[in-house]
Order: structure tokens, then C-alpha cells, then sequence
């Protein structure tokens, strides 16, 4: 019989799925330093796109980052606005440097558009299909997010959430639980001890997987 601990795809494959290159693990198609994944976090793809295509107005002089963790689970078409698309709003919106011509002169400074900072996904999130994610929005660990929402707000962990605007729908568990959650952070195991729990990890089983733990100790 098969260990336990040698279960599971490698994370450095792009298609994990033999036969769907739909499917494709985010972290071996990035090629951006301002982006990073964490590993097993996978994008479900529409048409052959990475992920990274999905991000967009993502320039590196900005110097905001997109950061995603582990086992995640991105739905088709969900797209990330960056701070790169703001537009000044102390006087006109309109972004007349973009057409030379003489107006480039007019370039906004950095200090002169809007940031938010990072936008970071937790880990174990789910994020249904077509979403779009605005810019600096912090969404936490094993949140989920419905099809076609749009989040311009930040999303606390283990929380559903939905629509346009988005609005919570409810909490997934108790508070105690959801504090034993974070307190464990299983996708921070190793992945020998993720294959030795796993039943108990997908079935939400905290106090048996805490029981667990300390005994491995």
C-alpha cells in the first residue's frame, strides 16, 4: 500500500490534472516578482490564460503586490484590479497624459493617485468564477467568495460573501472554531503531515486534528 506521505500532485507541475490543461497550479506560471503564490493554489482556466493575465494595471513602479497562499481555489475568469488603474480624483478623473500629443506632460505623480496597498488572499480560500477583486482588498484564510461578485472590501476569514456589491452571506463556523483554525493553520504543515490528516482536514474535524497534532509532537 501507498504511504501516506508520498499522496499528492507535485506543486512545481503547471497542469496537475493529466489530460485538463485547464487546471493549472498558479505558482509555476508566475513570472512577476510582484506577484506571489503560495503553493497547491490552483486557477481554473477559461481559455488557456494564467492567472497572471487576469491581473491587471500591475505595474512595478507602483510597488503594490498581489499576494495568494496555499490551496486556494481561483474560479475561471476572476480577475485582480491593481492600484495601476486609479485615476486622480482631486480634480479631473480623466487620464490625459495616456494620450501624448503634448498632455503627457501632465503625467500624475505617484502621490497624486489613490493606493490601497497589497491586495492578498489568505490560504484555503475558494473564489467562485468571474469575480473581480479591487484593488488592496485583504481577503482571509479559508473565506469563499460567490461567482461574479465583485470585493471591494476586505473579507474576514471563514467568511462567505457574495453579489455586486458584495455582502456577507454568513460566518461558515463558530467563532471558536474558526479561532482553532487560525491557531492550527494547517496549510502551514508539512505536506507528509497534511497527508497523515487529511480526512480530518476536509472534514473540519478541529478537535480531533488538534488532538492529533500535539500527540505528534
Amino acid at each position: 500500500m501507498e504511504s501516506q506521505n508520498h499522496l499528492g500532485p507535485n506543486p512545481d507541475e503547471k497542469y496537475p490534472i493529466k489530460g485538463n490543461n485547464h487546471v493549472q497550479f498558479i505558482k509555476p506560471f508566475i513570472t512577476k516578482p510582484n506577484i506571489l503564490v503560495g503553493e497547491y493554489s490552483y486557477y481554473d482556466s477559461k481559455n488557456g490564460e494564467s492567472l497572471e493575465e487576469q491581473v491587471l494595471y500591475h505595474y512595478e513602479i507602483i510597488g503594490d503586490k498581489l499576494i495568494i497562499g496555499k490551496f486556494c481555489s481561483i474560479g475561471p475568469g476572476t480577475t485582480f484590479i491593481m492600484n495601476g488603474a486609479n485615476h486622480r480624483m482631486d480634480g479631473s478623473t480623466f487620464p490625459f497624459n495616456l494620450f501624448g500629443n503634448g498632455w503627457e506632460k501632465f503625467t500624475p505623480t505617484l502621490k497624486d493617485l489613490p493606493y490601497k496597498g497589497n491586495t492578498e488572499i489568505g490560504n484555503d480560500v475558494w473564489i467562485g468564477r468571474e469575480v473581480t477583486i479591487m484593488p488592496g482588498v485583504k481577503i482571509g484564510d479559508g473565506a469563499i467568495i460567490g461567482a461574479k461578485s465583485v470585493i471591494a472590501k476586505n473579507v474576514e476569514p471563514y467568511t462567505i460573501v457574495a453579489g455586486n456589491p458584495s455582502r456577507v452571506i454568513k460566518k461558515r463556523f463558530s467563532e471558536e472554531k474558526v479561532k482553532n483554525l487560525l491557531e492550527i493553520r494547517w496549510w502551514d504543515l508539512t505536506i507528509e503531515i497534511i497527508n497523515e490528516h487529511i480526512d480530518l482536514i476536509l472534514n473540519g474535524d478541529v478537535e480531533k486534528l488538534k488532538q492529533n497534532l500535539r500527540r505528534d509532537k
